[in-house]
């Protein structure tokens, strides 16, 4: 063999190395397999979902919500990379996935068997190879099995040591169906871990509501949380692994190349504030608000004489940038006497009103 070839073949097992010990970088080696014909690009938010779930497996963290807008990867580095990588490193390894639906269970087996029987996989992780494998369960030689679920399915008799519950709600469901998915977690799936004090969960979703699985296990406390918003609503540090660490400051936007402000402010407008506030921000507030209650405003024929004692207060809320597809910029003129507010002017526009 030439010296070139020597090479490459040095070069190639490097590169395999990395990939079989560090998951974001196999999640980024694997994603061709999945995700044929689209171009994975590569930011900070998908170094801290693995660096998150990385700690699940190396048994640092037991429980670990992670919640996050809609198309951000989500699925294939939880649901399809997470199961795969962990049967390579442990062949014995139970693993059970739940989605809200046969189709999308379906969907996510179907792209983990796609990588599991590839030639990457199989160079990477020699000795894990499949034994059975029916439309929604892969077990390998070990006994150890990737098998898919929706919520309320049937898991008579099976257990795990690892549990992937992957959006267990769509944005339509309705509150009987949110308070099943809350009975079938308590009543059915807690029940399937084979050690409820080592075996772990991962529940990573979109927020859809206060009442949704996620608002249910931060109520009860002991969970992990790693929270991404689509538009940081606070200052953080986000670990990324390997001692690294993403600043993340107010305003900035989770993954701007591919959905910039200009574009997140459009969802904003198309599909309302609520559901962009739960369904982007991961903030999801009641109906009739979380503050302010429409209850409570009374209406008035003519505007109140100001009497000694009275103030007047101007606020407002401007609009964060001047583009069309910015924000309203809104100003309230208040009238206040003693536990009363009068409002007496509301002015409301946006940039593009003035040219």
């Amino acid at each position: 063999m030439s010296r070139t070839g020597l090479l490459s073949q040095d070069r190639r097992a490097v590169i395999d190395a990395v990939l079989r010990n560090d998951f974001c970088s196999f999640v980024q080696g694997i994603f061709p397999i999945v995700s044929a014909g689209d171009q994975l690009l590569l930011n900070w938010h998908i170094e801290a979902i693995t660096e998150a779930v990385s700690k699940v497996v190396r048994g640092e963290i037991r429980r670990l919500i992670i919640t996050v807008p809609p198309r951000s990867l989500k699925s294939i580095c939880v649901s399809v990379a997470l199961p795969a990588f962990a049967l390579g490193h442990d062949r014995t390894a139970r693993i059970i996935c739940v989605s809200y639906s046969d189709n999308l269970a379906r969907k996510h087996a179907n792209d983990c068997r796609a990588l599991m029987r590839s030639s990457k996989y199989r160079r990477l992780f020699p000795g894990t190879r499949i034994s059975k494998d029916t439309e929604l369960e892969i077990e390998t030689t070990a006994r150890g099995f990737r098998l898919a679920t929706s919520v309320g399915g049937t898991l008579t008799g099976r257990g795990g040591n690892l549990i992937i519950i992957d959006d267990p709600m769509k944005p339509q469901d309705s509150e009987s169906t949110r308070q099943s998915v809350l009975q079938w977690f308590g009543n059915t799936l807690l029940s399937r871990l084979d050690n409820k004090s080592t075996d772990a969960i991962i529940v990573v979703m979109q927020r859809l509501h206060l009442d949704d699985l996620v608002g249910h296990l931060i109520e009860q406390g002991g969970w992990t949380h790693l929270n991404l918003p689509a538009i940081a609503e606070a200052d953080e540090w986000i670990p990324l692994g390997g001692g690294r660490v993403h600043h993340r400051r107010i305003g900035d936007v989770l993954h701007p190349e591919r959905e910039p402000l200009a574009v997140l402010n459009e969802f904003k407008r198309t599909m309302g504030s609520l559901a962009f506030a739960a369904q982007y921000q991961q903030q999801p507030v009641p109906i009739e608000g979380n503050l302010v209650k429409w209850s409570w405003f009374r209406f008035y024929d003519e505007q109140p004489d100001l009497l000694p004692g009275d103030r007047i207060i101007v606020s407002w809320d401007t609009a964060m940038s001047s583009s069309e597809l910015a924000d309203y910029s809104a100003c309230v003129v208040l009238h206040v006497r003693g536990q009363t507010v009068y409002v007496r002017d509301v002015f409301r526009a946006q940039p593009s009103d003035e040219r």
